[in-house]
Formats: C-alpha cells, sequence, structure tokens
C-alpha cells in the first residue's frame, strides 16, 4: 500500500480530509480503514469506495444512501483507476448539508486527489 495523495475542503463548516491509496491486494483495506478511523477519532463519518482488480466495494458510513460512497466510486470509475482506495473522512461542522451538497462535496474531496 501507498499513500498518494491526501487533501482537505471545508464545506459550510464541515471538514472534508481525503486519502488515495494505491493499493496491491484486498488485505490492506482494513487496516488503511482501521488506521484513519484510530487518527480520526471524532470524525463522524470515514466513507471510502475502493476498486481492485474486479473488485469493487462502496461504504457510506452512515451518511444518506448514495451522497458518499457512490460519488467516491464515480471517480474512481470516470478516471478508470484500478488497485486504489479513496477514504474521506467528514468531520460535521453543525450545519446540514442537504443531499445534493453533500453528494457534490464528497465527489469533489475525491476528484480534487488527482488534480
Amino acid at each position: 500500500m501507498k499513500l498518494i495523495k491526501t487533501n482537505t475542503i471545508i464545506e459550510k463548516k464541515s471538514k472534508f480530509i481525503s486519502y488515495y491509496y494505491q493499493i496491491d491486494n484486498i488485505d490492506e483495506i482494513d487496516k488503511i480503514i482501521n488506521d484513519i478511523k484510530k487518527d480520526n477519532k471524532k470524525a463522524r463519518h470515514v466513507v471510502y469506495a475502493y476498486k481492485i482488480n474486479n473488485i469493487i466495494k462502496k461504504n457510506n458510513d452512515g451518511e444518506p444512501n448514495g451522497t458518499a460512497g457512490d460519488p467516491i466510486l464515480t471517480v474512481i470509475d470516470k478516471n478508470n483507476l484500478d488497485n486504489v482506495l479513496i477514504v474521506v473522512v467528514r468531520y460535521f461542522g453543525g450545519i446540514k448539508l442537504g443531499r445534493g451538497l453533500l453528494t457534490r462535496t464528497y465527489l469533489h474531496s475525491a476528484s480534487s486527489l488527482l488534480k
């Protein structure tokens, strides 16, 4: 596993920290997720998506269905990435973003890693 890039975005007082990993096998994913959760104990959500060979998974970690894992997976697919894990940690800032802005922010968080 190799951490390629991180980025932070603030949207209406919520902080979104994104991580882009190049991964070699599926066994690395749980360790990465657990380490990120340990490092971000006060975070409200730790969402992710990955693609390794033909195995694809997304996780919303309590965010409304379709607003977190799906946009991250869209970035992976649109950029034809493989052997990749993208994780976005959200610290809730006290203001609800609504489904549209929440989805766009997760999409922006993931796509910002590829610039």
